[in-house]
């Protein structure tokens, strides 16, 4: 049985952050937009977006040593942490303002301020990290950020990792006190609040099936309503496909030429979380180290402060594996369903590069706990199994595609949106930094697909967004005003704490 067609604006597929970043702004720039949101689970925010699916880092390359690579000539490569940096600024800018506007209440549910620092060993990771801090320093960005080779100072920025440590080695960090800790599951069920308040029509346990292109060139999805057990179709001039892993799949069904050519590849993940009051107690940083060789930037080690439920764990990971799955709930089907005739080669090649990735992988997938532990004790070296637990974390799919640079099958790291040459269609791939760079990801949609609504748009943007069209890289006083009001709007210069607190 199926219902008649229903009419809409705008489709939003998957209940995560991006689409409820995606559809606070279109509320906000267009108040009367109708706007349809389908999502298969039954709540929001509850694949790749739940606070134990991420690692809940306000990505803004302050720690994450892969964002600035070492170049052959032994120079720092910046531009992609300045990159991210910037669009993490831009991303906290939007959440002020829906903050001050009274949409959402209440930011410590999902944010906290937590230092970010970086953690080497060894006598070519330090002279590599004093030469980071000297490329990024200089940076408005990246102001205050500190460095230190002192194991007596490392033991007040990270007594849990120092106590009992044998510094056998060159041993230093980075810090910045202006990192953050953000729940990504909390904000996107404050914002899909948000948008229910604002008659948005959003769709638990639906799951849609098809997307196809109507004659007047508008586009049809095919939904099944799990809690009817009915099919249902919906048209809308404009489709964003934000379905996480699941992106990849229904992007294929739309069969435009920018979905040919391109393919997923899992990757699964674990952390280890220990709630003992004691050691939790103990730590108060994000410290990222360096990944090992041959594993994917997404694996780098690291040992969190994470605050959940308004309660202060600390996580330890992510430990890579493989399923065939792209979504934590999805099938075992999955990779092998996403292979096309015009994808087979560009899989086929990737998948001929990468065997020591996937050798790395599956040996991940195969470590016991205690070979776990021993990973743990390279950064904690009295860690006891007894205190730490298992968390399965979210499914990523890294883009494969064709590329002038890697040639054919290249395996990408990142984010990447994906949109139909007429602008009527987009879909968000890939993975980290995603939720952190969320809004300037959905700011170059609108850009992309309403481009004749822009200028009538603009002068909202820029009052929801103060940076927008400027660059906070080389602007010094504006990087001083947005992180003084964006500051001040989230509660993180009231709640400033100590790396003890």
């Amino acid at each position: 049985m199926s219902n008649s067609n229903t009419s809409t604006d705008v489709i939003l597929i998957g209940a995560g952050i991006m689409s409820a970043t995606l559809g606070s702004l279109l509320k906000e720039l267009a108040p009367d937009c109708n706007i349809t949101i389908f999502e298969q689970l039954a709540k929001p925010g509850e694949e790749s977006s739940n606070e134990w699916n991420n690692a809940g880092t306000g990505h803004s390359a302050l720690c994450e040593l892969n964002y600035t690579p070492e170049k052959s000539d032994g120079s720092i490569d910046i531009s992609k942490a300045l990159k991210i940096n910037e669009q993490f600024q831009v991303t906290k800018q939007f959440w002020s303002h829906l903050v001050n506007s009274n949409q959402i209440d209440d930011p410590s549910d999902f944010i906290m301020p937590l230092p970010h620092m970086s953690l080497v060993h060894g006598e070519d990771n330090v002279r590599f990290l004093k030469k980071r801090v000297e490329a990024l320093s200089d940076n408005p960005l990246f102001q205050g950020m500190e460095f230190s080779d002192d194991p007596e100072k490392l033991k007040e920025w990270i007594p849990l990792i120092m106590e009992d440590r044998s510094v056998d080695q060159p041993i230093a960090a980075t810090r910045m006190a202006s990192g953050t800790d953000v729940n990504f599951g909390a904000l996107t069920r404050k914002l899909m609040g948000n948008l229910e308040s604002q008659n948005v029509n959003i769709n638990y346990n639906h799951t849609v099936e098809d997307i196809e292109r109507t004659d007047d060139g508008a586009w049809e999805v095919k939904v099944r309503n799990f809690e009817r057990g009915t099919l249902e179709y919906h048209t809308a001039k404009f489709v964003f496909i934000g379905a996480g892993g699941g992106a990849l799949p229904l992007l294929q069904k739309t069969d435009i030429p920018e979905s040919k050519h391109v393919g997923g590849f899992p990757v699964s993940g674990l952390f280890m979380v220990c709630n003992n009051p004691d050691i939790v107690a103990q730590h108060h940083a994000k410290v990222y180290g360096k990944a090992a060789v041959g594993a994917p930037p997404m694996s780098v080690p690291h040992l969190d402060t994470r605050f959940i439920d308004n309660k202060k764990s600390l996580l330890f990971g992510p430990f890579a594996g493989f399923s065939p799955k792209f979504l934590k709930t999805g099938s075992n089907m999955d990779l092998i369903g996403s292979v096309k005739p015009n994808n087979v080669f560009t899989m086929l090649a990737s998948g001929a590069k990468n065997l020591p990735l996937t050798k790395y992988l599956v040996q991940q997938l195969m470590l016991s706990k205690e070979q776990r532990m021993e990973e743990i004790r390279e950064f904690i070296p009295d860690a006891k199994a007894e205190d730490w637990d298992i968390v399965v974390a979210g499914q990523r799919v890294q883009v494969i595609k064709d590329t002038e640079a890697g040639g054919k099958g290249t395996l990408q790291f990142g984010t990447e949106v994906i949109t139909g040459a007429e602008g009527s269609i987009a879909a968000l791939l890939g993975a980290s930094p995603g939720a952190s760079t969320a809004v300037p990801i959905m700011l170059e949609i609108i850009e992309k697909c309403f481009p004749q609504r822009l200028e009538e748009w603009e002068p909202k943007i820029k009052e929801m967004i103060p940076s927008y069209g400027k660059s906070l890289v080389d602007n010094p006083e504006l990087v001083d005003e947005v992180h003084t009001k964006t500051d001040k709007a989230l509660g993180l210069d009231s709640r400033k704490q100590t790396s003890l607190a």
